[in-house]
């Protein structure tokens, strides 16, 4: 052996032997990263770090910059409790925020070793791009019940992550991409210090989550950086209707022409008397709340084209991905929809906005009569037209280059996220899933034994797909792989015709 190699070996044993001198001083684990020590929380079988930096405060002249590594430290940080939330908005369940001090990242993980380094699963978490945080959710059980490491992260939202301006070029609306990057980059670099494989390594998400999934998926600059992907309830090719699907959602696609991002950057400087970005940097936080949140754009250096582009030609990571949806997305959002009770006159309407002369096909396809009423008419027909159906085509393309698995999660009485107003059945509404694999803030309601049970199963095919890239084992029901889709509800696994559950012979003809 070199004297180098010597010298090399000599100091990873030192440096292994010290962390777990560190360790084992306090009580509470210690896990040495590469910015510098911190201190978690050890109980129940499992190991927490909270409020772990993976990139500098995107303040100043870092607002709308890439992400930068953190200032490193020597004092060993207190990982206990997470980190800010970045700004926002009130959103489902998540408090507002004008900290824009938020790049922060939380591990957990069995606390037993390991035989083996584990895989890790990184969560990007739900919001409409616009609000959450990494820390709404607790996979303890997911961690557990799978033998892996989760990490949940924040990453820039709204007018802070998905800002376009000329003057920003080819970064213009990817900052918050960019931070999900910055995030899988420090997994890579310290995945092994929390018993995790940087060699195995999971991105799941779910709604902007899965969207923001999607880009990855398409982004020549995460190549690498994980090898299986999850998208929960954000179909690659989604698309809202003309007037959008909820007040203030534009219609069309998810994600915008860098050109688009770049003139809505421009009427928001315009709006605030800003000649340059020099000036909107210097402009307070709790005032750019106010503006148009912007949307992920492609034709950067990021997302070079579309998601749905880079899937036809094969211009994406060709990773085993698990992809699904919920039985009733949209009665979550037509249930938050304002000027409840929602009538007949209401939902003909809305109708119109988004079918213009073939609204009454629509009506004739969705009666309300037949439907439980106008609110569930209109929230059932959504639920085909803009998840169900986009997601059997996101199903095709991806399952034409990679190993894909797909599943709908149908248990109609899942907790639903929100209370739903009189007249509406939640069923398996949009982020009803969730519950089933994190603990969340706020807890949408308990689970009954039998919903407990189908928990337990689902993090079992998760986190079996994020070790070997297939959700199979040996005591669950078979899955199989696409053009199959997996239906999930207590006592009832197996599989479904996605198409046929969600009318999409008629969508398509229409």
């Amino acid at each position: 052996m070199s004297k180098r190699l010597l010298t090399l070996a000599l100091s990873m044993l030192t440096f292994g032997a010290l962390t777990t001198a560190v360790a084992e001083a306090g009580g509470n684990p210690v896990v040495r990263t590469d910015s510098g020590p911190v201190r978690g929380v050890s109980t129940g079988g499992y190991r927490s770090f909270q409020g772990i930096p993976f990139a500098a405060p995107p303040v100043g002249a870092l607002r709308w910059a890439p992400p930068a590594r953190p200032e490193p430290w020597t004092a060993v940080r207190d990982a206990s409790k997470p980190g800010p939330r970045c700004s926002q908005g009130a959103g489902i369940g998540s408090a507002p925020s004008d900290n824009e001090d938020c790049l922060y990242l939380n591990v957990v993980s069995p606390a037993g070793p390991a035989h083996k380094p584990r895989p890790v699963m990184v969560w990007v978490h739900g919001g409409g791009f616009t609000s959450g945080a990494g820390s709404d959710y607790d996979f303890k059980r997911t961690a557990l019940g799978g033998d892996v490491v989760v990490v949940t992260v924040n990453y820039r939202l709204g007018v802070f992550g998905f800002f376009g301006h000329p003057e920003l070029g080819r970064d213009s609306g990817s900052f918050g991409l960019q931070d999900q990057q910055a995030a899988l980059r420090w997994v890579q670099r310290n995945a092994r210090a929390f018993g995790g494989d940087p060699r195995n390594v999971t991105l799941f998400g779910e709604s902007a989550g899965a969207m923001s999934t999607c880009a990855q998926l398409a982004s020549p600059s995460a190549a690498g950086l994980f090898h299986r992907a999850i998208l929960q309830s954000g179909p690659c090719t989604l698309t809202w209707p003309d007037g959008g699907f909820f007040p203030g959602v534009p219609a069309g696609s998810p994600y915008l022409p860098r050109a688009e991002a770049e003139a809505v950057g421009a009427d928001v400087a315009k709006n605030l008397g800003c000649a340059d970005v020099a000036c909107l940097r210097r402009i307070p936080a709790k005032d750019l709340l106010s503006q148009p949140p912007g949307a992920p754009a492609f034709g950067t250096d990021l997302l070079p084209e579309h998601p749905v582009a880079a899937l036809k030609t094969g211009r994406f990571a060709r990773v085993p991905v698990l992809t699904g949806v919920t039985r009733n997305e949209s009665r979550l959002l037509v249930a938050l929809y304002p000027g409840q009770p929602f009538t007949e006159e209401h939902y003909q309407e809305l109708l119109r906005t988004a079918f213009k002369d073939k609204a009454p096909l629509v009506a004739a396809e969705y009666p309300s009569a037949e439907h439980g009423g106008p609110a569930m008419a209109f929230a059932d027909a959504m639920t085909d037209r803009s998840w169900g159906c986009p997601q059997t085509g996101t199903e095709r393309l991806l399952r034409e280059r990679t190993r894909t698995f797909s599943y709908e999660f149908a248990d109609q009485d899942a907790p639903p996220l929100v209370p739903m107003p009189p007249g509406m059945r939640a069923g398996a509404s949009h982020g009803s899933e969730l519950a089933y694999l994190s603990d969340m803030t706020p807890s949408p309601g308990k689970l009954t034994s039998a919903q407990q049970k189908l928990a337990a199963q689902m993090i079992r095919y998760w986190t079996r797909f994020a070790r070997s890239g297939n959700p199979n084992t040996g005591e669950l029901p078979k899955w199989r792989p696409t053009p199959e889709t997996q239906s999930l509800a207590p006592g009832e696994i197996g599989p479904v015709d996605l198409a046929t559950v969600h009318n999409c012979g008629f969508w398509a003809g229409l």
